[in-house]
């Protein structure tokens, strides 16, 4: 081995090492060598100002962690598939995605340990009032950092020593890479969540119970359910784009293959999670009201309002480019043209679902139009902009792209079990029955008292996942040994629906971006809400057009730090079948997992 090639691979054990042991030393500082009581509050960072500083390399920060975080995650499923099943596409597919991950985890710790001196050395006052509240669970944190790091490090370098009868031991070290890697996730949401919801002090603000009655705020919980699945989202789209840049740049069939079926597999993860997040995005929205009203009420109707038309906007692309990759995925697929004529009623359902969720409940209008519409509602529009309204069509487009997908899982199989038409009769009327219920209390919302229509929203829910349910429980089994139509033609599709895989990893980055700001927002000047106020030159809070602007320039930052890297992914394997002799397998056609 080369001293450039081992350097190269300790880099990112060298780049982990280093934020532990950043922490560790933060934890060790002598009494004397904290910040004195004349310390300043706060110091002014050279022309951008701190809280931009500050702001800028937090959100690349979490990007990066929530990419190594999701991607490890789906990475291990894939690769105790290809353990139990035997086919070694899936081991290799579950190797690049780690490798992937691998080339951002050095990324993401130097971040984290910029990050910690931009708040020890720039917020002094809040670093150490934090430090009064979490002290203890820093060491966790740190501990838990030199764990992740030696265990994904063990996971992506055995990989061809532990395979064969050793592979359960392999797969175990991704199954626990992935539990230090979410504890590090729940440590963290701990911090941030206590800014937004803090618990567990008195009125002086000292801590009072102990420290678990502050990291068990209102907030921690939902925000962990709702980031676990939202990383997995995210790794999912990343892994997708990753796949569509090599797809592009192939230069062979099998090549373009290869990365087509990556793609559609990083997309399958990501549209699997995002069905459901929106779900856990309600959940902590109640959270939030549940601990402050009035921090609710500026996040959905004060100045944050508008906000949410761009969330709209966001998702809905969302919605439609995922939907339309299986659309573009099934002309690869013999059999798939059946389906054909279910496409223009669905693209209208989520069309109109879009439009619906975009519509504002008040505009911005001059003195002569609100004149012209008796007030500031409209006197259409105000009725689709609100949460009655828009929860319906959310629901119904989760359910129209549920139906995509299983139109796609079985676009080249032909069932041929006795019970097919009964199985399909109740899988239609549980479609049909979870519309209903959807729409039902949909419009019932508009009759009852808003504390009432918050209500329905659970059943709305709990409607779309039964169906769910439901016809996942019937088509899997209906469908088990089906006669195939064809193989799918992999690296077929069309060019454009690798930028759709890109389009969906810029949205989703964005998006994350904008609810950052929105979950940081509400707090407005306050460190810690209603404890410690952010008494800087710089305690505003910007305009949504600041915002945008800001979250625009993190992402193409961090998408110019994630092409690098996936140019030094792609240039590792030049020359050589696959990384660390992990042959590329063969993608001869298609098979039932495929699909």
């Amino acid at each position: 081995m080369s001293t450039g090639r081992a350097v190269g691979r300790s880099a990112p054990l060298a780049a982990g090492l280093l934020l532990a042991a950043t922490v560790l030393m933060l934890l060790t500082l002598p009494a004397e060598a904290q910040p004195a009581a004349k310390e300043p509050a706060y110091r002014a960072f050279p022309v951008i100002g701190s809280r931009l500083a500050v702001w800028a390399v937090a959100q690349l920060h979490l990007n990066f962690a929530a990419f190594i975080l999701g991607v490890p995650i789906f990475a291990v499923i894939i690769e105790i598939i290809g353990w139990r099943t035997g086919d070694e596409r899936y081991d290799w597919l579950s190797h690049e995605f780690v490798k992937l991950t691998f080339a951002a985890f050095s990324t993401t710790a130097l971040l984290g340990a910029l990050l910690l001196f931009l708040f020890v050395g720039y917020y002094p006052k809040f670093w150490t009032y934090m430090s009064s509240i979490f002290f203890s669970t820093y060491w966790v944190y740190a501990l838990l950092f030199f764990a992740e790091t030696f265990t994904v490090y063990l996971w992506y370098y055995g990989w061809d020593w532990l395979s064969g009868s050793r592979k359960w031991i392999h797969v175990g070290l991704g199954v626990l890479s992935n539990l230090f890697g979410t504890a590090i996730l729940v440590v963290a949401n701990s911090w941030v969540t206590f800014m937004m919801s803090p618990a567990g002090i008195d009125e002086s603000g000292a801590l009072k119970g102990g420290v678990w009655a502050a990291v068990n705020n209102y907030t921690w919980m939902p925000i962990n359910i709702h980031r676990l699945i939202a990383n997995i989202v995210f790794g999912g789209t990343i892994a997708g784009a990753y796949a569509a840049f090599r797809f592009l740049a192939a230069k062979t069939d099998e090549e373009r293959a290869r990365y087509d079926w990556m793609g559609y597999i990083g997309n399958f993860v990501a549209l699997s999670a995002f069905i459901v997040l929106p779900f856990a995005g309600y959940y902590l929205g109640r959270e939030i009201y549940a601990f402050n009203q009035t921090m609710g009420i500026t996040m959905m109707g004060g100045f944050m309002s508008w906000l949410w038309i761009i969330q709209a906007i966001l998702i809905g692309i969302l919605f439609l480019g995922s939907n339309y990759y299986l659309w573009l995925g099934m002309e690869r697929i013999p059999g798939a043209e059946r389906y054909r004529k279910y496409v223009p009623p669905m693209l209208i359902i989520l069309t109109i679902g879009f439009l619906v969720w975009a519509t504002p409940r008040s505009m911005v209008v001059t003195l002569d139009e609100a004149r012209a519409m008796g007030g500031t509602h409209h006197p259409l529009l105000g009725f689709f902009g609100v949460m009655s309204a828009k929860n319906t069509v959310v629901n119904l487009m989760i359910l129209t792209t549920f139906l995509s997908y299983i139109l796609y899982r079985r676009a080249n199989k032909i069932p041929s079990t006795s019970w097919v038409k009964t199985g399909m009769a109740i899988q239609w009327a549980a479609f049909g029955a979870a519309a209903l219920v959807v729409v039902f209390y949909g419009v019932y919302g508009y009759f009852v008292e808003s504390i009432v229509r918050i209500g329905f929203s659970v059943y709305q829910v709990l409607a779309v996942i039964g169906a769910i349910v439901i016809v996942m429980a019937i088509d899997v089994p209906m469908f088990k040994g089906a006669r195939s139509t064809g193989e799918i033609r992999w690296g077929t599709i069309a060019p454009r629906s690798q930028y759709v895989l890109i389009l969906l990893a810029v949205t989703f980055t964005w998006l994350m971006g904008l609810m950052g700001f929105a979950r940081s927002g509400i707090r407005q000047h306050w460190h810690v809400y209603g404890v410690l106020r952010d008494t800087s030159p710089e305690a505003v809070t910007p305009a949504l057009g600041y915002a945008a602007n800001m979250i625009t320039l993190v992402t193409l930052v961090f998408f110019a730090l994630v092409m690098f890297i996936f140019w030094i992914g792609g240039l590792g394997d030049k020359g050589k079948e696959g990384a660390h002799a992990h042959a590329a397998p063969v993608m001869a056609g298609g098979s039932d997992r495929d699909a």
